[in-house]
């Protein structure tokens, strides 16, 4: 089975559920209700309401984005995706096989940000949308036994 990576949640979606939920409030329905309709849990509800209750409307609007801001901007996530089009040899390799080791060299001397091989990965697969698999260098193999 697949996993399929989280989603990023869309912050205005949740806020206007939040809103939503003050104005229930207001008509004095029960959090359960609330809850059922919303599809939420009751835990949610009830601190949605402990915040309502404190500060009104305005104390269930949206924090902004969460977490740590990415280390490339789109334009450089652009400039990478030219770059690896381009081949490896145009970035000073001596074949035109590209491997993660090389694509986090290319991606250091362009935008001087340094990332650990498994990131690279990730990157490639979840923010420049990289469904090919990246080639390795074969193993050898041994002999066949018969």
């Amino acid at each position: 089975m697949k996993r399929e990576g989280r989603k990023r949640k869309d912050l205005k979606v949740l806020e206007k559920r939040r809103r939503r939920a003050a104005r229930l409030f207001k008509k004095q329905k029960k959090q359960a209700d609330i809850a059922r309709l919303l599809g939420v849990s009751r835990q949610s509800v009830s601190h949605w309401y402990e915040q309502w209750s404190q500060g009104g409307t305005e104390a269930l609007k949206s924090a902004g984005q969460t977490g740590r801001p990415p280390k490339l901007s789109p334009t450089q996530l652009k400039t990478i995706e030219k770059a690896l089009l381009e081949g490896a040899r145009a970035h000073g390799f001596n074949t035109d096989l590209w491997t993660l080791k090389r694509i986090a060299k290319v991606i250091k001397s362009l935008t001087g940000v340094s990332f650990t091989i498994p990131h690279v990965w990730w990157l490639l697969r979840n923010k420049m949308g990289c469904r090919k698999t990246i080639t390795k260098r074969p193993a050898p193999r041994s002999a066949p036994m018969i």
